[in-house]
């Protein structure tokens, strides 16, 4: 389960920039093309917070569409799956989003400076 890992490293990044003050929620940016699983990083962001200034905080996942635009027509479109072609049938493309994966803030306690 590669999303306990990635909770341990979100917690140890936030926690290392949050220093003493104690973290209520941090949003983070998941490509759906990543394959994280919401509802596993959830738990395991649960799990890898505990003792630490982020327990108890909440994690909000915002998921990202994954889009590409087309090199042959110039069409951009979203794609359901990594092979996913353009309508006009090519699959010579720029992914453009859907491969994120970044901690976009965090919030402390009111009163604490992060």
């Amino acid at each position: 389960m590669h999303e306990l890992a990635l909770a341990q490293s979100i917690v140890e990044m936030v926690a290392g920039h949050a220093g003493s003050s104690r973290v209520q929620r941090v949003t983070v940016e998941v490509g759906v093309l990543t394959c994280v699983m919401p509802d596993a990083m959830r738990f395991c962001f649960g799990l890898a917070a505990s003792g630490t200034v982020l327990e108890g905080a909440m994690l909000e996942i915002r998921e990202i569409k994954a889009k590409a635009r087309c090199r042959v027509c110039g069409s951009t479109f979203f794609q359901d799956t990594l092979w996913t072609a353009c309508p006009c049938g090519e699959r010579d493309f720029e992914r453009i989003s859907g491969e994120e994966l970044r901690i976009k803030e965090y919030e402390v306690e009111a009163g604490a400076a992060a």
